[in-house]
């Protein structure tokens, strides 16, 4: 097994572990899976990086690669929805100094708080099942479908959004702990967090909708071979 291929299933073995951690009480492990999770993101740049640098693009990194994306992809989301989708529904316990229960994870911005709506997770995962489908569909007809552009760019800012959220988990409950939540320091971060989680957010979602109509329309009718797009 070569370096890239390492890392890739270096990445499946780590998503359940990040999917995990944001549900620990302690803000120690909850950062712990931030941590985690930028590790995991930043191998998922570099596997493919090195694959095609040093020529060591194999069938099994073709296999495995788009297995990892899609399982690091469900382990974030999925967790992030539990956890900042209800006010009252996720309860997650707080540790040490006051020993209060969080029962609102929604990111804090300046205009209110914002969570994850389930229609959010149904346009990503459901873009994700359906590009998966349509690739299988095209390779049939001999079409490869190559990354695009505003597809690459929707990896970085859904990246940079689940960043902010478990960066959020831990932050509030560590906040909660040490009886912050009254500072100002604490307020200006928790906004300037808050908004660059929503508006990643709802950036990534413009560009999963954007990038799925490119691809129709560059790949929906081809056959043959295809161009690098």
């Amino acid at each position: 097994m070569n370096l890239p291929n390492a890392l890739t299933v270096g990445r499946i073995v780590a998503s359940p572990f990040v999917a995990m951690l944001p549900f620990f009480p302690s803000w120690q492990l909850r950062m712990l899976g931030f941590w985690l999770f930028i590790a995991v993101a930043v191998t998922d740049y570099y596997d493919g990086k090195i694959a095609r640098t040093r020529n060591l693009v194999t069938n099994l990194g073709k296999l495995l690669d788009p297995l990892a994306d899609k399982l690091l992809l469900t382990a974030t989301l999925i967790p992030m929805y539990l956890i900042q989708g209800q006010i009252d529904g996720s309860a997650l316990a707080t540790t040490g100094g006051s020993g209060a229960t969080i029962r609102d994870f929604r990111f804090e911005t300046p205009v209110g708080r914002y969570g994850f709506p389930l229609w959010v997770i149904a346009v990503v995962l459901g873009r994700e099942l359906f590009m998966t489908i349509f690739r299988q569909l095209a390779a049939r007809r001999g079409v490869i479908i190559a990354a695009i552009g505003p597809a690459k760019w929707k990896t970085g800012f859904q990246w940079t959004w689940v960043g902010a959220a478990y960066f959020w988990f831990a932050a509030l409950t560590a906040a909660h702990g040490y009886a912050w939540l009254n500072e100002p320091a604490w307020r200006a971060w928790a906004w300037l967090n808050g908004t660059i989680g929503v508006v990643t957010m709802f950036a990534a979602i413009a560009l999963t909708l954007y990038s799925l109509a490119l691809y129709m329309k560059l790949y929906a009718f081809k056959s043959g071979p295809s161009r690098n797009e």
